[in-house]
């Protein structure tokens, strides 16, 4: 009799323990089904800096009709979308400032944050104006940044997402490398290139390996990028402009369609 009491108290506790859990996932599959929204996030990479066609509310952000997130979201009708990526922004920008559209129907998300952080326009300031070793010893100091204070950045970044959005899918994405190198191309050396080229890996190292921790998926497209290079004679990315110092070095419409968009559809 005891022992028949105990079984069926445990076959109890058993079928209690399989309703609950049965619950909670059914409660997590119709919270993610149920989120559709698409909400676009950081820099200039991702409002489309370097593509011209910008909206013109979106003001000294330069959110352009030729980004990726605004192309991604014409193609595939998500059932709202919020673009509050913005030109020169920092972590604490999003934090600040792109946050808001998040919430419990958001069921996408792309980011595109760290270089500015990081010091790209300092960086590459430094290796146009500047000798080989000036370029390296500023490179090595964005490195070292990237070490020791980008993480905790990321991750207050990565977390106050997943509290407000926490349906959503979220996707990182990363930087093309800049340069094609040993080609014939006025301009740096191939030192400062080779520099350059190298900082954009260590970044895209950095990210990805914040994102997964965080469980976000990281688009590479550095992959799509090949071939595209500055220098490569057929380039996806705006050289030094002079008349227009910040377009320069940014994705141009080829870029963003051609470069970002099929990394992010794929991962979407």
């Amino acid at each position: 009799m005891r022992r028949s009491r105990i079984t069926a108290y445990v076959t109890s506790l058993l079928l209690a323990v399989g309703v609950a859990l049965t619950g909670a996932a059914t409660a997590q599959a119709s919270q993610t089904a149920a989120a559709t929204g698409y909400v676009a996030l950081g820099d200039s990479y991702s409002s489309g800096v370097g593509t011209g066609s910008y909206i013109s509310s979106s003001g000294d952000c330069k959110r352009s009709t030729k980004a990726y997130p605004y192309l991604w979201a014409a193609a595939n009708s998500p059932s709202s979308f919020s673009f509050t990526a913005c030109s020169g922004a920092r972590t604490g920008d999003v934090l600040a400032n792109q946050l808001t559209p998040l919430n419990s129907s958001t069921g996408l998300v792309s980011i595109s944050i760290g270089g500015n952080d990081a010091g790209f326009a300092d960086v590459m300031t430094t290796c146009v104006l500047q000798s080989d070793s000036g370029c390296l010893s500023r490179i090595a100091t964005a490195k070292a940044y990237v070490d020791s204070t980008l993480p905790g950045q990321l991750d207050s970044v990565y977390s106050a997402i997943s509290a407000k959005a926490p349906a959503a899918h979220v996707v990182v994405i990363g930087y093309p490398r800049f340069y094609k190198i040993g080609a014939t191309c006025v301009g740096l050396s191939d030192t400062k290139r080779a520099a350059i080229n190298g900082a954009a890996d260590y970044l895209n190292s950095a990210l990805a390996k914040r994102a997964a921790d965080h469980g976000f998926t990281f688009g590479d497209v550095r992959t799509t990028f090949t071939g595209h290079e500055i220098c490569s004679g057929a380039s996806w990315l705006n050289s030094l402009n002079w008349l227009n110092i910040g377009e320069s070095y940014h994705p141009t419409a080829s870029g963003q369609s051609g470069g970002y968009l099929p990394v992010f559809s794929s991962v979407a």
